[in-house]
């Protein structure tokens, strides 16, 4: 059991695509997307304790301090009480990200968490006797786990490497909104949306002009719903559409987050000054794929 704190970056997640495949007998859906993630994202640290805490800080931290039923203490106990651990920790989530935002902010720092215990309390020789406990936290956290560029279909437990073999740079668009996952289902289910049969990802991705012909042929199955539920995703997609050398532009997961690909670094940050010019009170941020 380590003796000193533990830090893991909880990377923010981008559903470049999001198709909806079917639906199970339970409810749940099933899909198919191609995953990325950010070199940044919400940090997570963890000290040796007598007990159990979670402190939360940083610039999204406030949203978060209303939620008694955090998704950072629930892995917590889930991995303490699947190993009969006796000690507790203190848990320090410091939120960069936009809470409820299609970019896998809790999720991942859901998965940042057990990283973290897991060599805190000792645990590296058991890995393989969790492989079940991201998917029980959420859709999203056995992704978050891997945390590099996957194919995810399923209901998120199927997650197959894909390799991008150029640079990607986007731009992240968040007009402060926070959409309901749930209401935009419901939406879908009102209009008897079909389900999609997804083009296929091949498992190398060779430049940006192939990952374009994939993304429009794939496309956001939630996105239509979302601008209806939240017309501001759809002035935030206008605004990237809109800026200089923009590649390619659409919602991430369930919104409201949104990204741009560009060519460049200096491309994404040109952007990123046009954005933030006109609406200072959206959230906005470069970033490269890891």
């Amino acid at each position: 059991m380590a003796n000193k704190s533990v830090s893991r970056i909880a990377r923010a997640k981008i559903n470049l695509d999001l198709v909806i495949t079917g639906q199970r007998a339970d409810g749940y859906h099933l899909l198919d997307s191609l995953v990325v993630f950010a070199d940044f994202g919400d940090q997570i640290t963890v000290s040796p304790a007598e007990k159990l805490s979670l402190t939360i800080s940083g610039p999204f931290g406030r949203g978060l301090l209303r939620q008694s039923d955090n998704l950072v203490l629930r892995s917590a106990q889930l991995l303490r009480d699947r190993f009969d651990i006796r000690v507790g920790a203190q848990i320090e989530l410091i939120k960069n990200l936009p809470i409820s935002s299609g970019i896998g902010g809790g999720s991942a720092d859901a998965a940042a968490a057990l990283k973290a215990l897991t060599e805190l309390w000792g645990l590296c020789d058991k890995i393989p006797e969790m492989s079940d406990l991201p998917l029980l936290l959420g859709a999203d956290v056995p992704v978050c786990m891997a945390s590099e560029t996957r194919r995810m279909s399923g209901i998120g437990e199927v997650l197959t490497p894909v390799s991008l073999k150029k640079n990607l740079y986007m731009l992240l668009v968040n007009p402060g909104v926070s959409v309901s996952t749930a209401a935009i289902f419901q939406a879908r289910a009102k209009r008897q949306a079909p389900f999609s049969k997804p083009l296929n990802i091949p498992p190398e991705i060779d430049d940006l002009a192939q990952l374009r012909h994939l993304l429009v042929a794939r496309g956001n199955d939630l996105q239509r719903e979302a601008c209806l539920v939240e017309p501001v995703i759809s002035e935030v997609l206008n605004h990237l559409y809109a800026t200089e050398g923009c590649i390619y532009s659409a919602m991430s997961g369930s919104g409201a987050t949104c990204f741009a690909i560009y060519e460049t670094c200096e491309a994404a940050r040109t952007a990123e000054g046009e954005i933030s010019q006109g609406t200072q009170s959206w959230w906005v941020q470069v970033m490269q794929v890891i």
